[in-house]
């Protein structure tokens, strides 16, 4: 009797044969190339370029086609990208200098969420007896009762350290509002802050850096109280019997001293001392693009130089934008936050886990299945080999 298997019944062992191969071989079948051939490269990440801003002298990364950065005398520079943080492009970004009222910038991150602008309070006494001699005042005055608000606006337009001290006072007092501001600092990545004078005063030991100050006039623009106090040109602060108008001593918002109006300014602060110079940090928006400029101690011209030399950064920086590499991130000090782990979904949870048993009957079928489609063929070419040994 000669036993014999149809083509029909050999393509079906084949094909199990096939099936059996897939199932225990899915690496190869996903890997998307043929077995023998080399893989595909994988594509490479984008490794992102060193920082320039601890380097000396003016750090830019110029593509085709970009504007030459202007030459200015500042001591200490920055222009920035506020919403990307982007730096692009610096001068002894991170060179330690008296900050004078810019301080005030930091101050304000640390006091304003504390207190609500509509709190009224009585000043008092000592709350004025340590303003440094020859400081900048709005007018505060003992035994008066004024908003929060009030005091905020005669921080920012008239740079008032009296107004500070009071404020200072409402936080917990001078010591914990330094202890306070050194955190915030920190907390924001601004490494080269030292603080002790909350109002900026001139004091030994207190610095900080282009970048620092940058770096809270970025956070302050995300802050809608400082965004609005920071733009406010004029405003009337409270006196005896009657209120007195007051104004931004920001030359860039108002346009006063000969000074022409910078289209697009947002703020932020500006300050001067003996020992810092003139000092400012500005924010304007053009094209939906907002930069962060800061200009500390210009050694060339007037007490005016401080904003003309601010100008030049941010007109180049509106040109420039799109057409430099960064040199740095407003970002790149601040500390990473802690990432918790994660619960397992839900769904995880309620699915029920696949059997080890069920596993390895699954596995245990396939490969059956395979042997027994090879034994298949294995047998129709013996018989078919058998029949032509016969014929």
């Amino acid at each position: 009797m000669n036993i014999g298997f149809s083509r029909r019944m050999a393509a079906s062992a084949c094909s199990l044969c096939v099936a059996g191969a897939l199932a225990l071989g899915p690496t190869a079948v996903a890997a998307g190339h043929r077995a023998g051939e080399p893989a595909p490269p994988r594509p490479r990440a984008a490794v992102p370029q060193p920082s320039l801003l601890f380097r000396s002298g003016t750090q830019v990364r110029l593509n085709p086609g970009a504007p030459a950065v202007p030459e200015v005398s500042a001591l200490s520079w920055l222009v920035a990208d506020a919403s990307s943080g982007d730096v692009l492009a610096a001068g002894d970004a991170h060179r330690r200098l008296p900050p004078a009222s810019t301080l005030k910038t930091l101050f304000a991150l640390t006091v304003l969420p504390t207190l609500p602008a509509g709190l009224q309070h009585t000043v008092r006494y000592e709350e004025l007896a340590d303003i440094g001699e020859g400081s900048s005042l709005v007018g505060v005055e003992e035994g008066h009762t004024y908003q929060v608000a009030d005091l905020w606006r005669g921080v920012f337009l008239s740079s008032g350290n009296d107004a500070v001290h009071v404020l200072a006072a409402l936080n917990g007092g001078w010591q914990t509002t330094v202890t306070r501001m050194q955190s915030k600092s920190r907390a924001l990545g601004a490494m080269d802050t030292h603080v002790v004078s909350p109002d900026g005063y001139d004091t030994p030991g207190q610095v900080s850096s282009a970048f620092d100050l940058a770096v809270f006039g970025r956070e302050g623009l995300r802050n809608p109280d400082f965004a609005r106090y920071c733009s406010t040109a004029q405003a009337q602060f409270p006196g005896d019997g009657w209120p007195y108008a007051i104004e931004n001593t920001n030359r860039l918002l108002t346009g006063e001293d000969g000074v022409a109006r910078y289209p697009g300014l947002i703020g932020v602060k500006n300050g001067y001392t003996s020992n810092a110079g003139n000092t400012l940090v500005a924010a304007a928006r053009r094209g939906g693009r907002t930069l962060v400029v800061t200009v500390m101690n210009p050694q060339a011209g007037d007490g005016l130089t401080v904003y003309e030399e601010a100008r030049e950064l941010l007109d180049w920086g509106f040109d420039a934008a799109g057409r430099v590499d960064p040199v740095g991130s407003l970002d790149a000090m601040r500390p990473k936050p802690r990432v918790e782990p994660t619960a397992a979904p839900v769904a995880a949870a309620t699915s029920p886990a696949p059997d080890d048993d069920s596993v390895w009957s699954q596995t245990a079928t396939v490969a059956g299945l395979a042997v027994l489609g090879a034994g298949a063929v294995a047998l129709a070419l013996r018989v078919k080999g058998g029949r032509a040994a016969g014929s």
